[in-house]
């Protein structure tokens, strides 16, 4: 089963970090915890969260959220059917549409925005837009090379790289091109290729938190822990809550041999992590 990051979720689903944080503190979703405590969603809190999202801001009352998310959660199939979802709300309820089935009643619905659907095998979530005919023989922007980046990610890696690529090229300060590309990179474990690109993007698009702690991740790979340290220091300039730094930069300092260092980063681990949960 594909499980999604918390920088997954802030790409695919365009919801902030402490949005997502205070979705997961109200206890609408319970990601797993991986090998460095980060948070692990599956695909079915990706659906869960981005419903949330959208009730919320529909001032739907959180009680109601939370039964027609639990009732969401429960009928949620295991696979995807051909004819992918869609997810509509129903005054306070969750309306599913699989196909020519729904469930729930169908009428006064306005879209959430989002379709599940599968395409040769693999799953994809894809946000609605109206359609705009203005838009339709123009050339297109870095937003749209990059939204089509995530949609081929899991179809097609080298497709991916390309898209995001041309957004770069349209916006160079287009920092979560820089992201991703990186990280795809790295992924395939180009490692020396994705080092350049964090680099040019620190110096084309500017200091960016995620950038920084990818790029440190990246360097731990490489063995040097120091330069890993000074990346994971500049995250946390640039967001002091970055929680999944702190403990990065604990279990390193461990490493290192200062326990000092260490210790203090895990309090401050602990103490965010405690916080999404009250």
């Amino acid at each position: 089963m594909p499980f999604y990051s918390v920088q997954d979720v802030e790409r695919v689903l365009r919801l902030s970090r402490s949005t997502i944080r205070g979705l997961v503190a109200a206890g609408f979703v319970n990601p797993e915890r991986g090998t460095r405590r980060e948070y692990r969603f599956s695909f079915q809190d990706m659906i869960v969260m981005r419903t949330a999202r959208a009730l919320i801001d529909a001032k739907v009352p959180r009680k109601r959220i939370r039964n027609s998310l639990e009732d969401l959660r429960g009928n949620l199939p295991e696979t995807m059917p051909l004819s992918g979802l869609s997810i509509c709300a129903v005054g306070d309820r969750v309306v599913v549409r699989d196909g020519k089935h729904r469930w729930q009643a169908d009428n006064g619905q306005y879209l959430l925005g989002l379709d599940v659907v599968q395409e040769n095998g693999i799953l994809h979530m894809v946000e609605r837009r109206a359609p705009d005919s203005r838009t339709a023989v123009q050339e297109k922007t870095a937003e749209q090379w990059f939204d089509e980046a995530l949609k081929l990610e899991d179809a097609d890696i080298r497709a991916a790289r390309k898209a995001y690529e041309q957004a770069i090229k349209l916006d160079s300060r287009h920092v979560a091109s820089w992201i991703n590309w990186g990280r795809l990179l790295h992924e395939e474990g180009r490692i020396q290729e994705a080092a350049q690109v964090y680099e040019q993007a620190l110096e084309r698009a500017g200091r960016d938190s995620l950038l920084l702690f990818n790029q440190a991740v990246l360097l731990e790979d490489l063995g040097d822990a120091g330069a890993a340290v000074q990346s994971y220091q500049g995250a946390l300039e640039e967001d002091p809550e970055f929680a999944d730094c702190h403990y990065n930069l604990a279990r390193l300092y461990e490493s290192l041999g200062k326990p000092q260092h260490a210790i203090r980063h895990l309090g401050q681990y602990r103490r965010l992590v405690s916080n999404e949960h009250r």
